[in-house]
């Protein structure tokens, strides 16, 4: 049996009734865990561009109303009878969901287990919420899209369940959305999920170094790869945390020679043998993918927004989400808890400031409004 209930019965959400409307607040029963899942008592949420992007164009929900939000830091409340890792009071962080129970714009958010993680004694709530996603989209991007192991995950090979009837989502739990882009035969040949030697990287290339996602990519690529040259395109304004987080050298993503500076940074001026594009800036400078070494693995791990990117048939291109790592050889189930390993021994600190914007679920709303407005190197977050 789960859990005791909680005692109280009814949990508010902040749903999005169609797309492109208004958000509204909405009352519903308390939700019972299934199995080997977690009822989360969210003390934060963070706000991510996925969600005011998903509310005006529908971009990875199936059916409305929903509830959006996908990091969200809490404490458990209700465990399911297979649950062995958590139990009520423990404060967690956790990815979240698209819709129902799943949700992170809610009270109380339903997950399965591994998808949550204790959360780490020296971050806030809020702190933890602004974490999860990146975290996990980083090293989806690492593993299966550079094919290179990450030293903390490799006692955790087993692949995580993904959806199907041994490990019942809530709601319609898309993270991986329904975008595909690049090419198909370079998508084939990359999941396959055969173990694989890792390809010889000596240089690698993030684009948009100071986003949740690249900042995250940093500090896991110096895990990875403690000797390689981790080069990073970002505002001037971000160049030296990104510096003291792990990359060798930050570049002006303005530059008009942007590529002659890049080439110009790596081994021989050969170029770079992998590039991890957070923010989709290959598709408005295609240019980029000439950074590339014509003579290395030249591998594209691009991390799935709405843009559509034209990759050369010559380059290797896996399309990235954040549940790959638990699905990808080399992570697993224990991606999430093994973050708080790195957290504990100072290898992983907070890749963006984070900024509190309110304090209720009506504040959602208007962080979007704020967060599309344009916001640089800051997470927003809501306490609850």
């Amino acid at each position: 049996m789960p859990s005791a209930h909680p005692s109280r019965k009814m949990v508010r959400q902040y749903v999005a009734p169609k797309k492109g409307g208004a958000f509204q607040v909405t009352s519903v029963p308390y939700p019972n865990p299934g199995p080997d899942e977690l009822c989360i008592r969210n003390r934060a949420v963070a706000l991510n561009h996925l969600d005011w992007k998903s509310l005006e164009t529908g971009m990875m929900v199936k059916s409305w109303p929903a509830i959006l939000g996908i990091d969200a830091a809490g404490v458990v409340e209700a465990v399911g009878d297979k649950v062995t890792a958590f139990k009520p009071g423990d404060a967690v962080m956790t990815i979240a969901g698209h819709s129902g129970p799943a949700g992170g714009f809610q009270e109380v958010t339903v997950v399965p287990s591994h998808f949550a993680c204790r959360k780490p004694a020296a971050w806030t709530f809020a702190e933890a919420a602004s974490v999860p996603i990146c975290y996990i989209t980083a090293t989806a991007a690492i593993i299966k899209g550079l094919g290179t192991p990450l030293a903390h995950l490799e006692e955790s090979v087993k692949p995580g369940p993904g959806p199907g009837p041994e490990t019942p989502l809530r709601g319609e739990f898309n993270l991986d959305g329904t975008v595909i882009t690049g090419s198909s035969a370079n998508r084939e040949e990359n999941s396959t999920g055969k173990i694989q030697k890792p390809p010889n990287i000596e240089s690698v290339l993030v684009l948009g170094g100071s986003s949740g996602v690249g900042a995250s990519a940093i500090q896991l690529l110096r895990i990875a790869l403690p000797n390689a040259k981790i080069l990073s395109t970002n505002s001037p304004l971000h160049a030296g945390r990104l510096a003291r987080l792990g990359a060798t050298t930050c570049f002006n993503r303005d530059d008009p020679k942007l590529v002659a500076a890049i080439k110009q940074a790596t081994p021989g001026g050969r170029g770079v043998d992998a590039i991890i594009d957070t923010v989709a800036a290959a598709q408005k400078r295609s240019e980029l993918f000439d950074v590339l070494n014509p003579e290395g693995p030249k591998l594209y791990s691009h991390v799935l927004t709405s843009e559509e990117i034209n990759v050369p048939d010559s380059v290797k291109s896996v399309d990235i989400y954040g549940r790959l790592a638990f699905e990808a050889t080399g992570g697993g189930k224990d991606v999430m808890a093994k973050l708080v390993e790195l957290v504990d021994a100072k290898t992983f600190k907070l890749p963006l400031r984070v900024e509190v914007v309110g304090k209720d679920l009506e504040s959602i709303g208007p962080g979007l409004e704020k967060l599309k407005a344009g916001v640089s190197g800051t997470k927003l977050v809501v306490s609850l």
